[in-house]
């Protein structure tokens, strides 16, 4: 008798497109997604709908550059589109190379492709080697090395390292950048679900609006993090769009929601704005330790608690 194998539906992941970009390299790291279907989009909005509707069990997007600072694209959706939460998170050194058609010499470069983020983290480099040389804009990294054979005027493009995974491309200098240490942080994206158990190197991020516009309202919400020794490894401002004058901020606590320090620290947040988005507790990418100053441990404030629990029972 024939036996049938099952068709099993993979799951998908979705991220910023297209193949051969710095957000690829990031979902390599991912495990869960190592079999998956990996699906580029065009834009982070379109990895978050994937998210959303059901086509994608999580989206991978980027949301902190160590150059350029926060990814506004990001910043904003994830401010502005409800049932999302952050499960984990990715650096990914941000190296580029100098990629041309097989065949091309550093003498022959004349007019180069590359990206505007790109071209500006490399343009030490390419005006000491390729003095007088054309800049033509791409939309990508990756549309940067394609663009080489679509456009017989390009003769070099600025890429990045896996490019050469998915074109025919010749790497004629390699780590390009002008800062050797940059990196890209990205960001794991699902539906709400269990948030990951706590590490002890952990990542809290919020959203919050001031309740109002006065003087102090910004010390007070820090005060809220102060108060319990909880350090900010980010705090980033957007506007809030309705007008003038109004932001919301973008905060990166470090510890964890199961950290009780952290969660005093949120719960006076609540009496504070009626507006905070939970977007998720979750291991750090770069290990560290997530410890809080002063006596606010876990253990202290269980110390204090059973503390309070004696005086109200006599």
């Amino acid at each position: 008798m024939a036996t049938f194998a099952k068709n099993v539906k993979k799951k998908v992941y979705s991220y910023l497109g297209p193949a051969g970009t710095f957000t690829e390299l990031a979902l390599a790291q991912v495990p869960e997604a190592k079999g998956a279907v990996h699906k580029p989009v065009l834009s982070v909005a379109d990895a978050l709908a994937d998210v959303l509707a059901g086509r994608a069990i999580h989206a991978i997007v980027p949301v902190e550059s160590s150059v350029e600072g926060g990814v506004s694209a990001t910043l904003d959706a994830l401010a502005t589109t409800e049932g999302l939460r952050i499960y984990a998170e990715y650096l990914v050194p941000v190296n580029f190379n100098l990629v041309v058609r097989p065949g091309v010499k550093l003498a022959d470069i004349k007019t180069i492709a590359a990206h505007p983020v790109a071209y500006a983290q490399t343009r030490k480099w390419l005006a000491a080697n390729l003095k007088g040389h054309k800049h033509l804009l791409a939309t990508s990294n990756a549309a940067a090395a394609a663009d080489l054979f679509e456009n017989d005027r390009i003769d070099a493009a600025v890429s990045t390292p896996n490019i050469t995974d998915h074109y025919a491309v010749k790497v004629l200098a390699k780590n390009i950048a002008d800062n050797k240490h940059a990196q890209t942080r990205f960001i794991e994206v699902g539906k709400p679900g269990t948030t990951p158990k706590r590490t002890g190197s952990d990542k809290t991020s919020i959203i919050v609006e001031l309740p109002s516009d006065r003087p102090g309202a910004l010390l007070e919400m820090l005060e809220q993090f102060a108060a319990r020794g909880v350090n900010l490894s980010r705090i980033e401002s957007r506007p809030i769009g309705d007008r003038l004058g109004r932001y919301r901020f973008n905060i990166d606590a470090q510890g964890h929601l199961d950290d009780a320090a952290v969660a005093e620290a949120l719960m006076g947040l609540h009496r504070f704005s009626p507006k905070i988005v939970f977007l998720g507790s979750y291991p750090r990418a770069d290990k560290q330790k997530s410890e809080h100053e002063g006596n606010n441990s876990n253990t202290e404030f269980g110390s204090a608690e059973a503390w309070l629990k004696r005086i109200r029972s006599k």
